[in-house]
């Protein structure tokens, strides 16, 4: 047998030095011309091909649904289950390695995971992967539990204890925080309070040993449930900008458990990155120069994430976080306080979603309460805070989409006409708009403002099956032809480059979101829409986990290559093809498959056949 076999390639990178030997003593080659049939439809194979030179359609019926080149391999699939489900036709003369059936059975029997990256459906492929060989991921402590962080042990005082004998616990506990039950108010509630509040009782001028302690104590806790991430608890502290959260869990019995507390601090200790840093930066800025050194270090952040292993969805909700206090911040510094609070300023498009990673265009808007009388130079403000996200790192919209735009910036009677409009009487730039404007999530400013807007929306929304239709029609925007992407992922020159939110993301994106809106869901984050969708049956349950599987593997394709492209000072031009390993590429292609099998299922559910 040839000695030249490429155990580098995936999935025989993970077989041991015996089961390699197994693959050098029964692997033959093949030799097929053009037009030749690799395997037929209906027969039972007797072994695995691995293409060393030319291509190999996969063809259902005249349709070509796949395309494999050197170093890619087939038919797992068939191997397993005892018969070829389509036809394999050489396009061109074929150099291939025949590996024997048998052989192949007994690799999957002695090793599990060569048999799910082999042969297995996409979720059970990005298991296999990351139990095969992605230590960063596996070590990464962003994937600890809050319950395996140091949960410190809570004291709970009456709220009618004095502020002395508070003090006295702290020192006899060597705490600085306790929580604070107050049985009077209906219902009973709980607070904490800190050392933080010692302040505010010494400046209340009134006798220490006679105040109680739930006059000063706050009773908005922020909880988190002990299973959740330590990533999850980072993001929550960062969003209501508190040093400690409540750790709680449902006690069986229609309340909570409470098992303690968690400390910045102490959660710092797990995490190995500069977020809290980040945050304090942005929190102490006094000036929009600081802000600015702070919107740069959230750039690195992700780099540093990405490199460690941290898995994509942690990373997208962390970054939602910081540059939601970022925005706040800027915000805040730019726009007069009364503005401030008699308006929401909010973000749309993948920011709105939480699914941003590396900065795109500017995508925001203001909505003013009813009644409020702006500033007279509000237009110079909105220009200002567009101008000042840009040199922030954060570009203008080609489209003018942000709150610069008179466009994008109303009352809240004038902006819930508008949105009417988008809605009953769609054009494209109307559908466009309606399609951004789903996505808002609020970021400063009095939230209950968007919303009341958003209610609206999806209170207005009709069985309008023709409304629906066009709208959801834009997942066919960028189709070039049925099984393109496939042969592009195998026939490039070395120079070709895939559009991964074209082919893969916005179709994905913007079917999830016409269901939302078709059934009146709510959420923003497509991962939330489509666990919506499911628990609704709108989705079946094996498509509704490989869409948001695929969801998160482009999300990683385009950050890798994104920051490729940052580390090399060139723009971002799309993923380079000739550069994926051929692991990447079979995920790839069954992910791009995932995204074709849901376009076929939403043109049946809005039969975008008959526009």
């Amino acid at each position: 047998m040839p000695s030249a076999f490429n155990f580098a390639l995936s999935p025989f990178d993970c077989l041991s030095s015996d089961e390699r030997q197994a693959v050098r003593d029964h692997v033959d080659i093949a030799y097929l011309r053009a037009g030749d049939v690799a395997l037929e439809l209906g027969v039972e194979p007797a072994c695995l091909f691995v293409i060393i030179k030319g291509h190999v359609d996969q063809l259902d019926g005249d349709q070509v649904v796949a395309s494999y080149g050197p170093d890619d391999s087939f038919d797992g699939r068939a191997l397993v289950a005892g018969q070829v489900a389509s036809r394999f036709v050489a396009t061109e003369e074929v150099l291939a390695y025949q590996l024997a059936r048998s052989t192949v059975m007994a690799l999957i029997a002695s090793n599990a995971t060569f048999g799910a990256l082999l042969f297995a459906d996409l979720s059970n492929k990005l298991g296999a992967l990351a139990r095969r060989g992605s230590q960063h991921e596996l070590q990464s402590l962003a994937l600890a539990r809050v319950a395996e962080a140091s949960v410190r042990p809570v004291h709970t005082v009456p709220a009618d204890t004095d502020i002395v004998s508070v003090v006295r616990l702290f020192s006899a506990q060597r705490t600085d925080h306790v929580l604070v039950h107050d049985a009077r108010s209906q219902p009973p509630r709980l607070g904490i309070f800190t050392t933080t509040g010692l302040q505010r009782a010494i400046l209340a001028g009134r006798p220490l040993d006679t105040l109680p302690v739930g006059e000063l104590a706050s009773f908005t806790l922020v909880r988190v449930r002990p299973d959740a991430y330590l990533f999850d608890a980072q993001a929550v502290m960062i969003r209501h900008t508190v040093r400690r959260v409540v750790v709680a869990e449902p006690d069986g019995a229609g309340g909570e458990r409470i098992l303690g507390t968690l400390d910045q601090l102490d959660l710092l200790s797990f995490l190995s990155n500069h977020s809290y840093l980040i945050t304090r930066q942005i929190m102490e800025a006094t000036d929009l120069a600081a802000l600015a050194v702070a919107a740069g270090q959230v750039q690195h952040l992700i780099g540093l994430l990405h490199r460690g292993g941290t898995p994509v969805r942690l990373i997208a909700r962390l970054v939602q976080e910081l540059n939601a206090l970022l925005f706040d911040a800027a915000w805040r510094q730019i726009a007069p306080p009364a503005l401030v609070a008699n308006s929401c300023l909010f973000v749309m498009g993948s920011e709105g979603r939480g699914e941003q990673l590396l900065r795109t265009d500017q995508d925001n808007g203001l909505v003013l309460r009813d009644g409020y009388e702006p500033p007279a130079d509000l237009a110079e403000i909105c220009e200002r805070f567009s101008k000042v996200l840009a040199e922030f790192g954060y570009p203008e919209c080609p489209g003018r989409i942000m709150l610069s735009n008179p466009a994008w910036r109303h009352g809240a009677t004038v902006f819930a006409q508008t949105v009417r409009r988008w809605l009953f009487a769609p054009d494209v730039e109307s559908l466009m708009a309606l399609a951004i404007f789903i996505d808002a999530h609020a970021v400063s400013g009095d939230g209950s403002l968007l919303e009341g807007l958003r209610q609206e929306l999806f209170q207005s929304v009709l069985d309008n099956d023709a409304m629906m239709a066009r709208f959801a029609s834009a997942i066919d925007a960028f189709d070039a032809g049925q099984g393109w992407w496939m042969r592009w992922l195998t026939l490039g020159d070395g120079e070709e480059r895939l559009d991964i939110k074209k082919a893969g993301l916005f179709p994905l994106v913007h079917g999830v979101r016409s269901l939302a809106l078709a059934h009146r869901i709510t959420a923003t984050g497509t991962v939330a829409r489509i666990e919506a969708l499911a628990a609704d049956q709108r989705l079946p349950p094996d498509l509704a986990t490989a869409l948001i599987d695929s969801l998160h593997f482009f999300m990683g394709l385009r950050l890798k290559a994104g920051l490729e492209a940052l580390d090399s000072g060139q723009p971002y031009s799309g993923i380079s093809v000739s550069r994926l390993s051929s692991l990447d590429r079979d995920l790839l292609k069954d992910t791009l498959g995932v995204v074709k099998r849901f376009r076929t299922m939403l043109g049946q559910r809005f039969r975008l056949d008959m526009l």
